[in-house]
């Protein structure tokens, strides 16, 4: 194997435990690790935490435990939580690994060895939920518009990075890589931003006490956001990344200019190759609103999954919302999905098959490789434009054919009168069940697995998806 795959979700602050807004970006970054896994690509995905916040600070205080007990117990939430959801990531960052700190600090030797790193006193706005300055013109009515909470005036001696240095630079790679940020809206507005003029980064801050201190200046310690960026280097070292860069990070549209704009930037500084796309999902509302853990809206994904199923909930995830759009999120949806979809549709069509099959067919069939699925070049075109909710229209598109076709061919009927024909019938409507099951499996990988055992057994399994009331 030499094809090589390295995909990235975000990291997430450990202030909290996962929304099913995480879990969505999350489930994404899985989905297309394990795609690539069924092409025989080698994958490494690479998921984390971010815990080097004043945000991780003010949470630890708030719980009432010391910093480090704090972020150790709520890692384990996260890795938990993954756990759950089926997620497939080969490695899990802390940012408060040493790992991590010794590449932070050969980053910022980089850029500074590149006379890129400079000290300077910044003053102005500071959102506390972005842990990032902002404009004036960012503001609604005074306002963060994501946090709805109004940002603190700063002013301290920091350590700045030389951004506006980059911005021909950057101008000149997004002219050459069309499709390095999707969608195209999104990319668009980062050529936008970046042309009305880009200002130099403050890169460290002095108040904050937790953190991983300033190379030859421990008085500071590096800021969050130039601190988290690098951990997609620090999974894989400097050499790593040197030979095969992120082929995608994954993350929500929030952080999109931190992605596009400032991590290109560093990594231009520190004469390291820049990742190949970045894939920026939209947001989830509740009732209109984003969910958001300031603002006490958040989903629990684990409560979901008790309810309904890890892929139940994937499924919806995936098909619902077509990928960079926003969507409104409501367990009433999730539901009918669920009963139409899942119960009536594939659970039922598996049910149908296997029950015909187990009484009528003594061979069995082969399961074929995704690549070798006759199908398979239009879920690939799907895939390489995030069109996920067209892969499931697809896909439960041919569960209804097939549905239909048992309907209108009755092998049931036909079995009693010419057995051949019928054998026939089966194997057709099997093969292609085994076909939906492969396809399905970076979707909803459990399901898949199920339905593939019982075509290996010629054997009905249990109901997989049980209505709910």
């Amino acid at each position: 194997m030499d094809r090589k795959f390295y995909i990235t979700s975000p990291i997430y602050y450990v202030n909290d435990k996962p929304h099913v807004g995480h879990a969505y970006s999350t489930i994404i970054a899985d989905t297309l690790a394990r795609y690539h896994r069924a092409l025989g690509d080698e994958v490494s995905f690479l998921t984390g935490t971010d815990e080097n916040s004043q945000k991780t600070v003010d949470a630890a205080q708030k719980s009432g435990e010391d910093i480090i007990s704090y972020t150790d117990r709520l890692a384990s939430v996260w890795k938990s939580a993954w756990q759950v959801l089926d997620i497939s990531n080969t490695d899990f960052i802390r940012t408060t690994e040493l790992r991590h700190k010794k590449i932070v600090e050969e980053f910022w030797k980089r850029l500074w060895d590149n006379g890129d790193i400079y000290k300077g006193r910044y003053e102005g706005l500071y959102c506390k939920g972005h842990e990032a300055f902002m404009k004036e013109s960012d503001l609604v009515n005074g306002l963060c518009p994501d946090h709805k909470t109004k940002p603190e005036h700063f002013a301290e001696d920091n350590y700045f990075f030389k951004l506006k240095k980059y911005e021909k630079d950057l101008l000149s790679f997004y002219e050459k890589t069309p499709n390095f940020v999707v969608p195209e809206n999104r990319y668009n507005e980062v050529k936008s931003f970046v042309r009305e003029g880009l200002e130099d980064l403050s890169i460290s801050r002095q108040v904050q006490k937790w953190g991983i201190p300033v190379p030859n200046d421990p008085s500071q310690v590096v800021y969050v956001w130039f601190d988290a960026l690098i951990n997609y280097v620090s999974a894989v070292g400097i050499e790593g990344w040197q030979q095969h860069p992120a082929d995608i990070h994954v993350i929500g549209k929030d952080i999109t200019r931190f992605h596009a704009i400032i991590w290109p930037a560093m990594l231009m500084s520190a004469k390291l190759p820049l990742p190949k796309q970045i894939a920026t999902n939209g947001f989830f509302t509740v009732n209109g609103v984003k969910i958001s853990k300031s603002l006490g809206n958040a989903i629990d994904p684990i409560g979901l999954v008790e309810k309904y199923g890890t892929d139940a909930l994937r499924y919806f995830l995936l098909r619902e919302i077509p990928y960079g759009e926003d969507g409104d999120f409501s367990e009433e949806k999730l539901k009918e999905r669920y009963n139409a979809d899942l119960a009536n549709g594939l659970g039922n069509l598996v049910s149908r098959i296997l029950q015909m099959s187990s009484q009528y067919l003594d061979k069995s069939i082969d399961i074929p490789d995704l690549e070798n699925i006759p199908d398979c070049k239009s879920i690939h075109k799907y895939m390489s434009a995030f069109e996920f909710n067209r892969v499931m229209d697809h896909l439960w598109s041919w569960i209804k054919d097939l549905d239909e076709l048992i309907d209108e061919q009755k092998p049931f009927v036909v079995v009693k009168k010419d057995r051949q024909t019928a054998e026939k019938q089966l194997v057709y409507l099997l093969t292609k069940l085994a076909e939906i099951a492969v396809l399905l499996s970076p979707f909803m990988p459990n399901t898949s697995n199920k339905v593939i055992d019982a075509i290996k057994e010629n054997k009905k399994p249990e109901n997989l998806f049980p209505r709910i009331n």
